[in-house]
């Protein structure tokens, strides 16, 4: 487990970019937390650094939002708005998995029993000024990441 304090917009920018140093090239990555955590944000920090120019909207109304950078496929999805779990069938989740990809999962627990597990959860909660942020690992390739951040923080 890693954890942090993020004083503001700027500081979850920077440790989404910190993460897209310590990137797997395939794995499942969830962001859980209120509203107005600043999940898309974290994510937005990352796609950023991954060289992503473009706007990086909240997949809210579309459920999901891919990448192509350099040849590398990201995939955001923000489960809010699920109503059934089973929905995901319609995004071509099977097909999303296939690839060599990440998925940045907000909304998680939206889509239990349908999402294989993931290889690392970050918790965002409010902590006025900023956010505290947690991340857990789930499985080797999470612990890898958590480790990467670890050293790069520590630098």
């Amino acid at each position: 487990m890693l954890q942090r304090h993020l004083a503001g917009e700027k500081a979850q920018m920077a440790f989404g970019a910190l993460l897209a140093q310590c990137l797997p090239a395939r794995g499942i990555i969830e962001l859980s937390g209120d509203l107005g955590t600043g999940k898309t944000t974290l994510v937005r920090g990352l796609l950023r650094a991954l060289g992503h120019q473009g706007a990086v909207r909240s997949p809210t109304y579309t459920l999901l939002e891919s990448y192509d950078i350099d040849g590398r496929q990201m995939h955001h999805l923000d489960l809010y708005r699920l109503s059934d779990a089973e929905e995901l069938e319609y995004l071509g989740l099977r097909d999303l998995l296939i690839q060599n990809s990440v998925m940045l999962v907000e909304w998680p627990q939206r889509g239990v029993g349908v999402l294989p597990p993931a290889d690392m959860e970050i918790l965002l909660h409010h902590a006025h000024p900023g956010r505290d942020l947690s991340l857990r690992a789930g499985t080797p390739v999470g612990d890898r990441v958590i480790n990467c951040l670890r050293d790069r923080l520590n630098a």
